[in-house]
């Protein structure tokens, strides 16, 4: 199997894992306290926990306090709906747990322009009276890099909160200037699932979504488990000394890649994107028939939170695309695991599945 599927998830690190291990011991280890214990096992785990915590703020701008949470849609959620703001500008290409968390508890909404290439403008207007502007760092199904200071610079001045979803840039790109609401996930940068993070500058106030016990400084309660929280740890301070490394073999395949499929469309601007993400379409293209032709070959007609549902991209409709044309793209994702001969070897595949498609150029 070739994994090309890298915005959806990342293949977990042996570092992350083996972080984990001591953590997930049974009754005759000594990693499976509760961290808000009082005993020694609990301190133990306490302890872990906030050196994950350390781990994971150097990703981050100084200033401001990670809180662990489930997933990075309990983060973006906690950050709406605990920010009390009472209208939101949004980018028409946010993940859907922006969106849809904004419409389900049926928060005014302003949409912020989007280009073709799938770039917010930087000059883009933030209307008086908005509470929270939110703008992603990386888009996931097409990879575009957002403005995200001159955009929360815009956000200050309009005297509104700005909340950055950098789940696909945390551990890759520089961490968004001026936000004041961050969410990641340790899944998307070599980390386990079921864990992510909320940085809150200092100084903003939240309501706490969940209740119990105020764990996690009052504004997430529940147990944290040490293991998850020190894989998220391990592999955010292993993306912290691979950054450039990555960068670089994220770079060759990218080339690699475009190379070898000149007949496809670049969906999103060929720059100021992460080059990682490889969003492509042919006319005509039948993109159930191509998965099912490549079944060893893991890749991607969109967002994973969406597969399944039948809908058009919202993110391909948002930069101009018609129906049609979103359901002849696909996705190519990778990074630090993928190879050069993998990258080549995938390539081949989809071009001749692409013309026995009749797609002969």
């Amino acid at each position: 199997m070739i994994y090309l599927d890298y915005q959806a998830t990342t293949p977990l690190a042996s570092e992350a894992r083996a972080a984990m291990l001591p953590w997930l011991d049974g009754p005759d280890g000594k990693g499976f306290g509760n961290p808000y214990s009082p005993h020694r096992l609990g301190r133990a785990a306490a302890a872990a926990v906030e050196v994950a915590r350390e781990q994971v703020a150097k990703l981050l701008p100084s200033g401001g306090s990670v809180i662990f949470t489930g997933s990075a849609t309990e983060a973006l959620n906690l950050a709406i709906l605990g920010s009390d703001a009472r209208s939101f500008a949004v980018s028409p290409i946010e993940h859907a747990a922006v969106l849809d968390t904004a419409r389900a508890h049926g928060v005014a909404c302003h949409v912020l322009p989007c280009s073709a290439d799938g770039i917010v403008p930087a000059d883009s207007p933030v209307p008086a009276g908005v509470g929270l502007v939110a703008v992603m760092q990386v888009n996931n199904e097409i990879g575009t890099v957002q403005p995200v200071g001159e955009l929360a610079r815009a956000a200050r001045e309009a005297g509104a909160l700005f909340l950055c979803d950098a789940v696909q840039g945390a551990g890759k790109l520089a961490p968004p200037e001026g936000a004041d609401l961050i969410a990641l996930s340790a899944h998307k940068l070599y980390g386990p699932k079921g864990i992510g993070a909320l940085w809150v500058r200092d100084g903003v106030e939240l309501s706490p979504l969940i209740h119990g016990g105020g764990q996690e400084q009052g504004l997430r309660s529940g147990t944290l488990s040490p293991a998850l929280c020190a894989g998220f740890g391990a592999a955010a301070a292993l993306a912290m000394e691979r950054t450039e490394e990555d960068a670089v073999h994220v770079e060759a395949l990218w080339r690699r890649a475009i190379e070898l499929l000149p007949h496809w469309t670049l969906n999103g601007s060929p720059s100021r994107r992460w080059h990682g993400n490889l969003n492509l379409r042919r006319e005509g293209l039948d993109v159930a028939r191509l998965m099912s032709d490549l079944r060893e070959i893991a890749f991607s007609a969109g967002s994973a939170c969406a597969s399944g549902s039948g809908r058009p991209s919202h993110v391909l409709q948002a930069i101009g695309l018609d129906v049609r044309e979103t359901k002849s793209s696909v996705r190519l994702g990778f990074g630090r695991y993928t190879t050069i001969r993998e990258i080549e070897d995938a390539c081949a595949r989809l071009d001749a599945a692409a013309a026995a498609q009749g797609m002969i150029p």
